[in-house]
């Protein structure tokens, strides 16, 4: 079995991150992430005081910039529709870099771009720090819908089974001579269509063999994953610190 591709994520380390329950982490996550959302975007020096605190736990987390700045990746749609705007939002111009822009657009653009650099940072820094299992366990301690955890639970863990078998029916594919042309997409429909059978008939098989285990609906919580009093002030400093820098923005 090759590497889960969500493990790729996560970054090992001996931390008081790492340490801090999930569903503190997510709470905390959630916290900082409406409070960068509902900064004003022509007032810009919030944004560096989100950077520095999200900045000052990457390195309490003791995760390399290094290990984050490859996976900052998933921001290039963002990173696209924000040089867009300047050219297609309408509104007064001015020029930046030599070129009439529209001012709205401009400031529509620094927001997108502020605003999803920071989500997407503060969401590799759970997934550096958290575990998968211990992710899920912690949505489950924070009351969602228990169908809801248990699909994604499932979607997560058996992704990369379901990719697997897809590169090997490439490999088979391609030892036969076939070649990714317009004349070959009956084939590829074909394969998507033998690889949902496949992946049907391996959930059923899963389902059987958890309710010979005695499973009922719901796994079982990870003994001892409370949160202590200390950790819920940690992860409310955070937040709290995010949205008071929020507040004087909004305010002044």
């Amino acid at each position: 079995m090759g590497t889960h591709p969500l493990r790729v994520l996560h970054h090992a380390a001996d931390s008081p991150v790492h340490a801090l329950p999930a569903h503190v982490k997510v709470v905390a996550l959630l916290g900082y992430v409406a409070a960068v959302v509902a900064t004003p975007r022509d007032v810009v020096w919030p944004y560096g005081v989100h950077l520095a605190l999200l900045l000052g736990v990457i390195a309490l987390a003791r995760v390399p910039p290094a290990f984050l700045a490859p996976r900052m990746v998933v921001e290039v749609p963002f990173v696209l529709f924000a040089l867009l705007l300047p050219f297609v939002a309408a509104g007064p111009t001015t020029t930046f870099l030599g070129l009439t822009v529209s001012e709205a657009g401009l400031w529509g653009a620094w927001a997108v771009l502020a605003r999803a650099t920071l989500g997407v940072l503060a969401a590799l820094t759970l997934a550096a720090t958290t575990e998968l299992p211990d992710l899920l366990d912690g949505l489950r301690r924070l009351r969602l819908p228990r169908q809801m955890v248990e699909i994604m639970g499932f979607m997560l863990r058996y992704l990369h089974v379901v990719g697997e078998e897809w590169t090997r029916m490439r490999v088979a594919r391609e030892s036969r001579g076939f070649r990714a042309t317009p004349a070959g997409w009956p084939v590829l429909a074909r394969s998507l269509g033998v690889l949902f059978i496949r992946s049907y008939e391996r959930g059923e098989r899963v389902h059987l063999a958890m309710l010979s285990r005695g499973y009922a609906g719901a796994m079982p919580l990870v003994a001892g994953g409370g949160a202590g009093a200390r950790q819920w002030v940690l992860a409310a400093a955070f937040a709290t610190t995010a949205a008071l820098t929020t507040a004087v923005a909004r305010l002044a």
